[in-house]
């Protein structure tokens, strides 16, 4: 039986995508997909997997945990379940720790090291959404801006804007408290709108469900609505630039260095991402190619179109 973990990251779609496997629960197991998603993870499942303050101790929390991981798949097994699919992206963190720390996920590895002893070496792989850094912080800040979390300043947006900590630092800590674990990387500008796409990716499985596939959950509020929220709160609504739409709080220099940061973790992911991580930007699988006509020994088509390119 094949165990998943799905990561996240926050604001890359894990809601919606939680809502299409929540939808479409009974489908999926009669498909033998098993789906654990933050109902049941956050109601005693995981407790203890990262320490709560003032209980036992650290090692007695996890220790129990692990039995009760281990309980729980063994349930699975036994109903003839293929995969378990596990989806919570507090799991990594909180996206207002990385607002407070000014970087993605700092101590992503100590907690995935804490997971990783928790499931006892019973993880098969990791689904993990990235997003373009611009984008990513912008719908970080406006959601916290929603949830009551104060404007960001100056300083603030131009500390997120440089921040040297990219995607690929994240992974590289993931796969190190994770060894030998299957990493995929699904962006949200490709796959956060195709969730049975995400899901097959994460099991191999044809022929999945794909009602609820379309439903936008968790969006970041709009700038009508953050200024209708900093009104309400008796805030400087003024300090959002005006129009409707999505809220960009960075500057044309500063998005341009958030894309940039981004351009360079698709590079390093392309280009084999040091062995740890496997980047996928297609929602199919690729078809085979045409077998050639016997007698043909050159690559092309035979009618000057590998010359213009060269050209």
């Amino acid at each position: 039986m094949d165990v998943t973990l799905h990561l996240g990251a926050h604001r890359t779609a894990t809601t919606s995508f939680q809502h299409y496997l929540r939808e479409n629960e009974q489908a999926l197991q009669l498909a033998g997909i098993a789906v654990w998603d933050p109902r049941r993870t956050r109601s005693g499942l995981l407790t203890g997997v990262m320490p709560v303050p003032g209980a036992r101790s650290p090692e007695a929390q996890l220790k129990r945990a692990r039995g009760r991981i281990a309980i729980n798949l063994k349930q699975a097994e036994a109903r003839g379940f293929r995969h378990v699919v596990i989806s919570d992206e507090n799991m990594i963190g909180a996206p207002r720790r990385n607002l407070r720390d000014g970087r993605l996920y700092a101590d992503i590895g100590q907690r995935m090291a804490r997971f990783a002893e928790a499931f006892d070496g019973r993880i098969t792989r990791v689904s993990f959404s990235i997003r373009g850094q611009d984008s990513y912080w912008s719908s970080a800040l406006a959601f916290a801006v929603g949830r009551g979390h104060r404007m960001p300043g100056t300083a603030e947006l131009a500390r997120l804007a440089t921040a040297p900590r990219g995607w690929r630092d994240v992974l590289t800590d993931l796969a190190c408290a994770l060894p030998g674990v299957e990493i995929q990387v699904l962006p949200y500008e490709i796959f956060g709108g195709l969730p049975e796409a995400r899901l097959q990716r994460m099991t191999q499985e044809a022929g999945l469900p794909r009602r609820y596939a379309r439903e936008w959950m968790h969006r970041a509020p709009s700038l009508n609505q953050l200024r209708k929220i900093l009104s309400d709160r008796g805030g400087d609504a003024a300090r959002l630039p005006g129009g409707d739409g999505r809220w960009h709080p960075f500057d044309h220099d500063q998005a341009c260095a958030l894309r940039e940061a981004y351009a360079d973790d698709l590079f390093w992911l392309r280009a084999g991402a040091d062995g740890l991580a496997t980047l996928t930007e297609e929602t199919k699988p690729a078809k085979a190619g045409t077998r050639p006509r016997a007698g043909l020994t050159k690559r092309g088509q035979g009618h000057g179109i590998e010359e213009r390119r060269l050209a």
